[in-house]
């Protein structure tokens, strides 16, 4: 298998296309990147808008649900 490496600019500028309209399949096809890696990175850095406006990725949100998860064991017992 193949596999390639990516800059986290390069799949944050492949995000931005998806999110501006792009369909996962026309980047795939225009940028030769598999399917899966644009779901995966789509997932990963896209982003959310907290109430406070801090602008968050899908990986720090899971990232701090984790951590709070990990926080209420400690407390649960």
């Amino acid at each position: 298998m193949n596999h390639k490496q990516y800059y986290d600019d390069f799949k944050k500028s492949i995000v931005t296309l998806v999110q501006n309209g792009k369909t996962q399949i026309q980047v795939s096809k225009e940028y030769g990147i598999s399917l899966s890696a644009i779901s995966r990175w789509v997932k990963l850095y896209s982003t959310v808008t907290t109430e406070d406006g801090d602008i968050l990725t899908a990986k720090q949100v899971k990232d701090l649900q984790k951590r709070l998860q990990g926080s209420k064991r400690k407390t649960s017992y």
